[in-house]
């Protein structure tokens, strides 16, 4: 089951950044056929070094830097809130389990 669990993580990361970089060079075919750069039209991923001497990330336009992430993270933890339909939702999943299970062992019972 690891190495399942391993194997498609590897291939999901593996297919998301096929599609960053076809979007990038997409980006690049359009700059190439217009001729110039159109601001317009920001690049997927565009990674650049500031005056300090770090890296700046921009995805589609948006600057991304840990200090957001990390507030992001923050805000989260700090929520955690209760969620009516999550809560019903993992009841009528344990209520369906239960269930399925005795439905199948009254099966077993009777084919045995």
């Amino acid at each position: 089951m690891a190495r399942w669990f391993i194997r498609f993580s590897l291939a999901l990361f593996l297919l998301f950044f096929g599609v960053l970089l076809g979007m990038q060079q997409a980006h690049h075919g359009m700059e190439r056929m217009r001729g110039y750069a159109d601001p317009s039209f920001p690049s997927v991923i565009q990674i650049e070094k500031n005056g300090n001497g770090e890296l700046e990330t921009a995805v589609f336009g948006r600057t991304v830097t840990a200090g957001d992430l990390q507030k992001k993270k923050e805000t989260i933890e700090e929520l955690k809130t209760f969620n009516l339909f999550s809560e019903l939702g993992r009841q009528f999943a344990d209520a369906v389990t239960a269930f399925m299970e005795t439905v199948l062992s009254l099966v077993g019972r009777a084919f045995s």
